[in-house]
């Protein structure tokens, strides 16, 4: 059996996630309504449900509201990207979850990668900035951990994954690759594990890996957990205690 205390913390790192390109306001609705109460660290959905969180009787104001930019391709312009997270803004976001430009780092295209990632950070002054790597469409370990330096170095809050909308997401080479980075890095900067973390085993893993790599203990202001049905397993397993 699960230590108590580990899930309650697991529970504090949760990103609870809703991302569905064919929502509607009643599923979106229903979806919320149905969430288990836990003291997660985020929500994360489109912009356009902000507000709907934000209005809902189970909100707790001391949970983040994140959503996402440039998603999930990657590929929009910049300018474009800046117009997202001012919009975001007013439509109250604290966190902006930004899909890197992965495809011009593929293409060897870094100054742009190191421009962009300039730009994002300077439109979300004020909000915390994760950076979506997209480690999956990576092609090497090499390639993961340049992403990741380069993220670090574009002055980003935390390295995201995945977003969840590619074949693979997290995966334990990945989690690893970034993880050491991060930790060697010259400030604190947070993890975010995302796409694919379905089961409990799968997120109390990774909480070991960032723990045991980065030697700090995991809370909200360093690590994350994407999570949509992983929220309910969690809470399943703290009321089985």
């Amino acid at each position: 059996m699960t230590n108590i205390l580990r899930l309650q913390q697991l529970a504090k790192l949760l990103d609870i996630t809703r991302l569905q390109d064919d929502d509607t306001a009643a599923g979106f609705n229903n979806w919320l309504d149905s969430l288990p109460a836990l003291p997660a660290a985020a929500y994360c959905v489109y912009p356009n449900y902000l507000p709907v969180v934000r209005k809902w009787g189970g909100y707790n104001a001391q949970t983040q509201l994140a959503t996402v930019v440039n998603f999930p391709d990657g590929d929009l312009p910049v300018d474009t990207v800046c117009e997202q997270i001012q919009q975001a803004v007013a439509l109250g976001a604290t966190e902006i979850d930004c899909v890197l430009p992965y495809k011009a780092l593929l293409r060897g295209e870094q100054g742009y990668v190191k421009s962009f990632l300039y730009d994002v950070r300077q439109q979300s002054q004020g909000q915390c900035l994760k950076i979506i790597i997209e480690s999956g469409e990576l092609l090497t370990a090499q390639q993961i951990a340049k992403a990741t330096e380069l993220v670090i170095d574009g002055g980003a809050d935390f390295v995201k994954s995945s977003t969840g909308k590619t074949a693979l997401g997290i995966t334990e080479e990945a989690a690893r690759i970034m993880l050491t980075v991060i930790a060697a890095a010259d400030r604190q900067v947070g993890f975010k594990a995302s796409g694919g973390v379905r089961t409990l085993e799968q997120a109390l893993q990774l909480l070991q890996w960032y723990e045991n790599i980065t030697g700090r203990v995991a809370t909200a202001e360093g690590m994350r957990i994407g999570a949509s049905a992983l929220a309910y397993e969690v809470y399943q397993a703290l009321n089985a205690q």
